[in-house]
């Protein structure tokens, strides 16, 4: 008997997909899958055979996925909840990318400034900078409970995924949100980078919440085939600005008559942003001069 499902966990070639009943199956997945290069990601919706009695059953199918993010690897999420701290320092550029790699796909995204109890300026210029995006950018604390009800309503209705360094506290905000017990870690006091704690991609759902716990990373690539024009696109608040450009395809490095330099100088475009955006424009006209190198 063939069902339907979405994958929740997958280790050591195992995967556990949950039916629509809420019953946990523990699955392997047919040679095929591996002939025809195709990787199994947790929040993928399958077809599967059920196993009987102590036997493992078969994942059969991979359906359709609205949405794939290749690290952390993931599929079918709708939201993207970038987690930074005061500490570990934060990496901006990462923050960036992540935008990009989530307005690419559609997802809905919210920045979440984590240990604002500590110390809230963080939190205070990720707002000013990010305010024409239009992305929320919430101050919260897992340990004082700041932020976490508004943060619990935009995670609502959506299969959300917690992305960003080790150490800034995905893992408490995700045990705070849901109540679960989860392996929590701390600074390395000695390179004051986070010690990871999650090892493993994991798809909980509690307090009617649903959410991927995921190991945190400190490197992340643009795709080479994401041509460096259309980087601009990805710019909520370079949209109703860059019309007002001198030449029609302008990339906003420092062209005559930019209409976004001339933001940024005014202060409606935050100049670290476009700075950053900059860097990324410099690293994918390299990449796509190279493509077929």
């Amino acid at each position: 008997m063939v069902m339907e499902g979405r994958i929740i966990q997958g280790r050591g070639g195992l995967y556990t997909v949950r039916d629509a009943a809420g019953t946990d199956h523990v699955l392997r997945a047919k040679n095929r899958f591996r002939h025809e290069g195709i990787t199994p990601l947790v929040g993928d919706l399958v077809k599967f055979t059920p196993g009987q009695l102590e036997e493992h059953g078969w994942l059969e199918e991979i359906l359709p996925r609205s949405s794939i993010s290749v690290r952390p690897p993931v599929a079918n999420i709708t939201q993207l909840i970038i987690t930074l701290a005061v500490e570990p320092v934060p990496d901006l550029l990462l923050l960036d990318k992540l935008l990009l790699f989530a307005l690419e796909q559609d997802l809905a995204v919210v920045l979440a400034v984590n240990k604002s109890d500590l110390d809230l300026s963080l939190a205070q210029r990720l707002a000013s900078a990010y305010r024409q995006t239009g992305i929320p950018v919430l101050a919260v604390s897992a340990v004082e409970g700041q932020g976490m009800e508004d943060l619990r309503q935009l995670m609502a209705g959506h299969i959300n995924c917690f992305a960003g360094q080790s150490g800034v506290g995905k893992s408490t905000l995700i045990a705070s949100l849901t109540g679960l017990d989860l392996v929590i870690g701390d600074i390395s006091q000695k390179i004051r980078r986070g010690r990871q704690t999650t090892r493993h991609i994991s798809l909980l759902e509690a307090r009617g919440l649903k959410v991927l716990d995921t190991p945190g990373f400190s490197l992340l690539e643009l795709p080479t085939q994401l041509e460096p024009a259309h980087l601009r696109e990805l710019y909520p608040e370079f949209s109703d600005i860059q019309q007002d450009c001198r030449f029609e395809v302008c990339l906003h490095n420092k062209e005559p008559g930019c209409a976004v330099q001339a933001a940024m100088q005014e202060g409606r475009i935050d100049s670290g942003r476009l700075e950053r955006y900059r860097t990324l424009l410099a690293q994918q006209q390299e990449k796509w001069s190279n493509r077929y190198a």
